[in-house]
């Protein structure tokens, strides 16, 4: 790329008044953590959005303006652009096809006239840091022709380049974390020895919320990372380090393979395939900073960069806090194969998600609910869960001896069987954890809801694997699953009717 010459804006820019913002890809991992940066600048931000839908539950919603478009439209987003001073342009499909590049373009250049139109004073752009003298992959060509389209537009721009994104829900560090976990052992395509510079996710809002306030026109690039240097096979080794596993050993075999690699991504990890493939083809090449002219621009935080492995620990950390803000899998529906709740964020999830419409009332469903399990039984082959709690009894689990305290009063702490209610929300939810020996996490949550003039009965076994053990015992128990699981929410919805029947009944009078 191309823009102002790199000998100057070499002095730290001072921050400067209050801007007006309009930020693209607010539903996006980017998006999504720099609009609540922004407000905590000062900063009066627009956000536009094709489905506010997506953005209705973020805790900074009553704090900007929603327009609802999208960016090929041009005269709405020029209207959205009037009295803004800055335009965060961070959207970039994954999807592909013919015509992917030349789409990307033209909205890019969409967007660029729209800017010109209402005297936007900045562009700011988040494009991929790569080599100058390889041939890209589509995905990063695209990015890079993006970023072009900005610097030859009137309007001001400062395209920044970064490289694999590690936070807590980013899509590189999941990739390196269930790649990690999967095998000890893993033969891999080549480029697995080619140098890759990382970036904290919290480096890169840093940079983006300084382009805010940058003064003077500054229309360039600037290559972004951590100044550290790792092949792809020393990040996962760095992981496991981090995260308390073995040393992994990462061979790497005489071929580039990203499409096989890619399939294996999407097999191994949460990320789906439109995905997976996009992501292994950006790392065919060596993607380290070529230039560190941004230190003389925007000045490094308070402390300096993030290194790779504390950049680990940080997103390992707030995900054992529940504090994961955003995810990849929000970005869209072709990348959001993971249940929705927050607190699920980061992990590889299979989903057993049935549930069961009837005219009986909630209370008598929430009645059965809440008496699962003891000798009130699980409502479905019995013989099945006695032959799984024996199985767990002889390898040192729980297995179903337990019982229950109270036959229909459940608290939240108290086992159940192999089971130990994690949440129960009286009446309406009962989240119970699994304490059986299984390689990896579980849980099954009940829950009901009023529908019409009856309720709807739901039931979501959910459990993480670990390792590829995890993986295969998912796929031993998809036949039980689909046996134990149909009938269970069948027989929970006809014991509630007999309940409610029985209660129904006049009561009878003897003299």
């Amino acid at each position: 790329m191309t823009g102002m010459p790199e000998n100057q804006q070499k002095t730290p820019a001072p921050i400067t008044a209050a801007k007006t913002v309009l930020v693209t890809g607010a539903t996006g991992y980017i998006g999504g953590r720099l609009v609540p940066r922004l407000l905590e600048a000062g900063h009066r931000v627009k956000v536009l959005v094709r489905t506010p839908a997506k953005i209705a539950g973020v805790p900074w919603l009553a704090d900007v303006e929603v327009i609802q478009s999208s960016l090929d439209d041009g005269d709405a987003l020029r209207a959205a652009l009037e009295g803004v001073d800055v335009f965060y342009y961070l959207v970039h499909s994954m999807a592909g096809g013919a015509g992917f590049e030349a789409k990307e373009k033209a909205m890019a250049r969409t967007a660029a006239q729209a800017a010109v139109e209402a005297g936007v004073d900045r562009i700011v752009y988040l494009g991929g840091l790569h080599p100058s003298d390889v041939e890209l992959s589509t995905h990063m060509r695209s990015r890079e022709a993006v970023g072009q389209v900005f610097l030859d537009s009137p309007v001001d721009a400062v395209v920044f380049q970064a490289g694999v994104v590690i936070g807590s829900g980013s899509a590189s560090f999941e990739m390196i974390r269930h790649l990690s976990e999967a095998l000890p052992v893993m033969p891999a395509p080549s480029w697995v020895r080619n140098k890759i510079e990382a970036i904290a996710v919290r480096d890169v809002l840093h940079y983006l919320l300084g382009a805010a306030s940058l003064k003077g026109p500054v229309n360039r690039t600037f290559d972004i990372g951590c100044r550290q240097v790792l092949s792809y096979a020393g990040m996962m080794q760095e992981y496991a380090a981090e995260a308390g596993l073995p040393k992994r050993f990462v061979l790497a075999l005489p071929v580039p393979a990203p499409k096989l690699a890619g399939m294996w991504v999407a097999l191994t990890t949460p990320i789906p395939l439109s995905m997976s493939l996009p992501l292994v083809e950006s790392l065919q090449h060596d993607a380290v900073s070529r230039e560190h002219d941004i230190d003389a621009v925007i000045p490094q935080p308070d402390g300096g960069l993030t290194d790779f492995r504390s950049a680990v620990s940080l997103a390992l950390g707030r995900e054992r806090d529940g504090q994961v803000t955003t995810v990849w899998s929000n970005a869209g529906a072709d990348a959001d194969p993971l249940p929705s709740d927050p607190d699920w964020a980061g992990h590889r999830v299979y989903l057993d998600d049935r549930s069961f419409s009837s005219d009986v009332a909630p209370q008598h469903v929430w009645t059965i609910i809440e008496g699962i399990g003891g000798k009130n039984g699980w409502y479905s082959m019995p013989l099945a869960w006695s032959v799984r709690g024996w199985i767990d009894s002889v390898t040192g689990g729980a297995g179903l001896s337990r019982g229950r305290r109270h036959p229909h009063l459940l608290a939240e702490g108290e086992a159940v069987d192999w089971w130990r209610a994690e949440r129960v929300e009286r009446g309406s939810l009962l989240r119970l954890r699994a304490e059986m020996k299984v390689p990896g996490r579980a849980w099954l949550e009940l829950s009901v809801e009023p529908e019409g003039t009856g309720s709807r009965y739901r039931q979501r076994a959910i459990f993480f694997p670990k390792g590829l053990s995890g993986r295969l015992y998912w796929l031993a128990v998809l036949p039980f699953h689909s046996l134990i699981f149909p009938a269970m929410s069948r027989n929970i919805t006809a014991a509630a009717k007999a309940l409610q029947d029985e209660e129904s009944k006049p009561a009878s009078h003897t003299a």
